[in-house]
């Protein structure tokens, strides 16, 4: 496999400290940043979906509520694998119990996209 393109993210949950929707954001802010036509006009790939692989590594304030499948459904092409690792940040917002906040806080998370292509197709 060889990795062609590796793009980042950042994404931000100002209200109701959640982890998922700032990761999501994330995933989405990294992949509205890259064209892929490149896998099909230099690669001649046939199926996307099938011959690409990525990788989403998410910075966040506590990996272990992040949803994999949340996630990789911000991806419509190839086979998406998930990892978490502590990283992004909080920071002090605006508390408005109506918003759904249990505090104060802005959970911002990065995502860094990688896509991977068998070289031997």
């Amino acid at each position: 496999m060889g990795r062609y393109v590796i793009e980042f993210g950042l994404g931000m949950d100002f209200h109701g400290q959640d982890v998922n929707k700032a990761a999501q954001k994330a995933v989405k802010d990294a992949i509205s940043k890259s064209c892929l036509c490149g896998l099909e006009e230099v690669l001649h790939l046939k199926d996307l979906s099938r011959d690409v692989r990525i990788e989403v590594i998410l910075g966040v304030s506590d990996p272990a509520k992040i949803r994999e499948e949340d996630i990789k459904a911000c991806l419509p092409i190839g086979t998406v694998s998930v990892r978490a690792a502590a990283g992004g940040l909080q920071v002090s917002g605006l508390y408005l119990p109506g918003f759904g906040d249990q505090d104060d806080s802005i959970e911002v998370a990065v995502a860094c996209i990688e896509v991977w292509i068998d070289q031997n197709e």
